[in-house]
């Protein structure tokens, strides 16, 4: 695991835009596993400046994402279809059809997971995969709990997730409960794995994740194990390792 520390956000986004442009000059053909939340904002923005600049051609790049609420169709302003596009998407040449994001409306509990799994085995390997980390160690939307989840399907939301994430709603009861979320497994299975964490408040967990033991408490300590991690985070979040 190579931990990369810039001084702060603004930075730590430049870097991981950098290796993500570097991956698509590489192969314009990649497959790219994206995150949502605030925490991958600047580096989307770092990419769209690229391609505005005509140093990136995303029209052969395929994309797959972490998850999505079950509940919220895809125009849902709080929907992660709709983060992707307002963030990235509709900036860029890429081709939607494309750009695959689980579906948390169309199909019957359970299966949603299933045809996502399906459709990446069906299309290939993730090249780099994107991550940030939650407050409570998740990856994705797989919580803290007793063992780690091997393949995409529905997750219940923790507490402090939903806490963490009604700052995107006008109330908290207008959070999802549940979500679809790629697998610790699923995640496990890209090339690389890029990890974004930035702030004081993520320094704890982010020190539990690098260094302490691998624990499906802690998800996001399965890592350790992954052979090409690379954590970008900002000298906040850094302050404990």
């Amino acid at each position: 695991m190579e931990v990369i520390v810039k001084k702060n956000y603004e930075e730590m986004s430049k870097a991981a835009a950098t290796l993500f442009a570097a991956e698509i000059m590489e192969n314009p053909k990649t497959i790219l596993g994206m995150a949502t939340g605030s925490t991958p904002v600047g580096l989307y923005k770092e990419l769209v400046k690229m391609y505005e600049a005509g140093d990136l051609d995303f029209s052969q790049v395929t994309t797959f994402n972490l998850d999505e609420y079950i509940g919220l169709a895809p125009e849902h302003d709080q929907s992660y279809h709709y983060f992707m596009n307002d963030n990235l998407f509709n900036h860029v040449n890429i081709n939607k059809e494309n750009v695959y994001v689980p579906d948390g409306v169309g199909f019957e509990a359970g299966e949603a997971g299933k045809a996502y799994e399906e459709l990446m085995a069906k299309t290939g390997q993730v090249e780099i995969q994107l991550l940030g980390l939650g407050c409570n160690g998740h990856i994705g939307f797989n919580e803290p709990a007793d063992e780690f989840t091997k393949v995409t399907g529905e997750i219940d939301l923790t507490d402090s997730t939903i806490e963490a994430n009604k700052r995107f709603f006008e109330k908290k009861e207008d959070v999802p409960r549940k979500a679809v979320s790629m697998g610790i497994g699923t995640i496990m299975r890209a090339k690389k794995i890029v990890l974004l964490v930035n702030g004081e408040n993520k320094a704890e967990i982010l020190k539990e994740v690098v260094n302490g033991p691998v624990t499906p408490k802690v998800p996001g300590s399965i890592l350790q194990f992954h052979p090409h991690v690379t954590v970008i985070c900002d000298e906040e979040a850094a302050k404990y390792l």
